[in-house]
């Protein structure tokens, strides 16, 4: 058995691009840790959302836990730097986001993760952090450079699978009725060109169907961001199946030329 970490940006990323193959590392007998780099200070929130006193941080930190419990992941780490928020926002210049983190000292904390878990496997992001999140490409670069540091070898950048994406909105009915519920800002992501990864790109595909409703329960855990009402929330089963049943890595090296690869630890 093995050592998987995860790494991510903001609590909920978990949830939606590698929960399910957590769950499944985990079923294997593997351990599995998920490392966060901030608490997500910038995300939306209703007025009503938080308790007297609470803060959205403190907030998003309490439902990363109750995400990972349903996950079945056995370490929670949260780096603690501020959430950058989106690119272009007022908040990437704060001294205190990850996106302006000093790269050594953040290089040297995940690292040392990496070292202490004697980590066989690392995921990060591709590296345009799937859709230009800053905070997501740090994560890639920081992660690769603490990888390479403490020898991990198997490393790989979860994706999204823009090829798949585009023919869902063209051709499959549910995935097509989900994406009229969402806000022009969310479909001027998904039909960009830096949205993902292009499916001859992809090397690994993990079937995740074995676990939609656990991974669907792990990203209503983070009732802070994804409600019943939204998006996710509302979306069918048959919609849900369509859009997460396998996600979707690149192995950094020679370009596939046969069949998806399906495990991370072989």
């Amino acid at each position: 058995m093995g050592t998987m970490v995860n790494f991510h940006a903001h609590p909920d990323d978990e949830a939606i691009a590698t929960s399910g193959t957590m769950m499944k590392a985990a079923d294997e007998g593997h351990r599995v840790v998920l490392v966060v780099a901030t608490k997500g200070e910038q995300g939306e929130v209703a007025s009503d959302a938080l308790s007297p006193g609470e803060t959205l941080g403190e907030r998003r930190t309490a439902e990363t836990h109750d995400a990972a419990g349903i996950i079945g992941a056995h370490r929670v780490e949260f780096l603690g730097y501020e959430d950058s928020g989106m690119a272009g926002d007022e908040a990437n210049d704060n001294p205190a986001c990850f996106w302006q983190a000093d790269f050594d000292e953040a290089v040297e904390r995940v690292a040392g993760i990496l070292a202490e878990e004697s980590a066989d496997v690392l995921t990060v992001y591709d590296d345009h952090g799937g859709y230009g999140h800053p905070d997501h490409i740090q994560v890639h670069r920081v992660g690769v450079e603490a990888a390479r540091q403490a020898g991990v070898e198997r490393v790989f950048y979860v994706t999204m699978n823009r090829t798949q994406i585009k023919r869902q909105m063209a051709e499959v009915e549910s995935f097509a009725e989900a994406i009229e519920e969402m806000d022009a800002e969310q479909v001027e992501r998904f039909e960009g060109d830096d949205f993902g990864t292009e499916e001859a790109d992809i090397t690994h595909a993990v079937d995740v169907s074995a676990y939609l409703e656990r991974k669907r329960a792990a990203m209503l855990a983070h009732t802070s961001q994804i409600t019943a009402e939204s998006f996710f929330g509302t979306m069918t089963d048959e919609q849900f199946a369509d859009a997460f049943s396998t996600e979707w890595f690149v192995a950094p090296g020679p370009p596939r030329t046969g069949d998806f690869a399906t495990d991370l630890f072989r």
